[in-house]
């Protein structure tokens, strides 16, 4: 095989502002490898470095993350790129060096083999809808977060302005209700007033924007026709988040493997005769977090989630137990409504209409004994899965 038909993997390490890539090739023999700005200058030169190689594969640590920016550039400009998770990579660097000393060489080096070794390893495709998504949802909770932010500063202040403060639900209505009857002397006591109408103010204005942010992401999601909404306690900004987080659901061959991946299976810690399992406090912390919101929102009203979490606590199990359980089994309900999401979505006929939700409510009429505690092992559905590049 020629210098030029022979396939390549890049491995790739990224920076805002720079790359370090290796060139590898099958045999892991490293053949290429430089550092390149990520400017247009730095950009173009790395192409024209990698020409040689036309049959070629960019393996990149967290295009998720902050590979994310040339990952994009990348695919635009119709370039085969798979992604890296950083830890896989960080395992590899390990093994392959003996200590866990990190440079950039060092890192796409342990990319690189990565990239060579496995197939299977996500393509990071172009996909506007949900780029639109995230761009959405990440202001949302940027909104969210001031809003928050803000808040607590308007505590402080009327704890100083108003005896014993203010209720902890605050509204801006109620906060400037508060205001109003407050009557300070002294310069501090006016200028503590007038700072915390200043923030009544910005809260009117952030909740405008929530309004409206949370309007625009309800129509979205409205258009890609998704049952989350339909699920208790998965609002706009839920559901955004698990479309922009999970992307492709056929990556995930089971429940078992979605739960692992939300931070909701618990981990196996036993010893001997000892049986125990422990919180896990991996898997995609934002993700959990919507879980963890979906869970109490049930846990305030009437709902199968409630009487599943009462029939655990009933059985023994505590507080935060019950709490794990509840969350171990509505991410099996999101998996269950995004897999029959993608059945109707693939439907051509009467068949697809799988994607009837009667069974994807938070807990179900009659629950699995499986899905609670631990991930038992069994038969998987078998999904269709799209083709992914080899890279070895």
């Amino acid at each position: 095989m020629s210098k030029n038909e022979q396939r390549v993997v890049i491995g790739m390490d990224p920076h805002k502002r720079s790359v370090t890539i290796e060139v590898m090739t099958g045999d892991e023999s490293v053949v290429g490898g430089d550092r390149f700005t990520t400017d247009v200058t730095g950009y173009r030169l790395m192409l024209a470095g990698v020409d040689q190689w036309p049959n070629r594969v960019w393996a990149i640590e967290g295009c998720n993350g902050i590979g994310r920016h040339v990952a994009m550039r990348l695919v635009a400009d119709g370039e085969q790129v798979i992604d890296v998770p950083p830890k896989l990579s960080a395992r590899t660097r390990v093994f392959a060096t003996g200590q866990g000393r990190k440079t950039d060489v060092t890192d796409a080096h342990s990319v690189a083999l990565v990239g060579t070794r496995m197939s299977g390893l996500r393509p990071v495709v172009r996909d506007e809808q949900r780029e639109v998504l995230r761009l959405l949802v990440d202001r949302r909770r940027s909104i969210g977060e001031e809003h928050t932010r803000k808040v607590s500063q308007l505590h402080a202040l009327l704890l100083e302005l108003v005896p014993g403060g203010a209720k902890k639900d605050l509204s801006a209505a109620q906060a400037k209700k508060s205001l109003a009857g407050v009557r300070p002397r002294d310069v501090v006591g006016k200028t503590r007033k007038r700072v915390a109408a200043e923030l009544v103010a910005d809260l009117e204005r952030l909740y405008l924007r929530k309004k409206a942010a949370n309007k625009e992401l309800l129509e979205l999601i409205k258009a890609t026709r998704t049952g989350l909404l339909e699920l208790h306690g998965i609002g706009p900004s839920g559901a955004a988040r698990l479309l922009v987080e999970v992307g492709d659901i056929t990556r995930f061959p089971d429940r078992n493997h979605f739960a692992s991946w939300t931070g909701t299976a618990p981990i196996d810690a036993s010893s001997g005769d000892h049986v125990r399992h422990r919180l896990s406090r991996g898997g995609n912390r934002q993700i959990n977090k919507t879980l963890h919101i979906m869970a109490t929102v049930q846990l305030r009203n009437a709902t199968e989630g409630r009487a599943y979490y009462d029939r655990k606590k009933a059985t023994g199990k505590t507080s935060n137990e019950a709490m794990r359980c509840l969350k171990r089994r509505l991410s099996d309900a999101v998996y269950r409504t995004l897999i029959a999401d993608l059945a109707r979505h693939t439907a051509t006929g009467p068949g697809g209409q799988q994607g009837n939700v009667s069974d994807s409510s938070a807990t179900g009429s009659h629950p699995d004994a499986s899905s609670s505690d631990k991930p038992l092992r069994g038969p998987a559905t078998q999904h269709p899965k799209p083709a992914l590049p080899k890279v070895s």
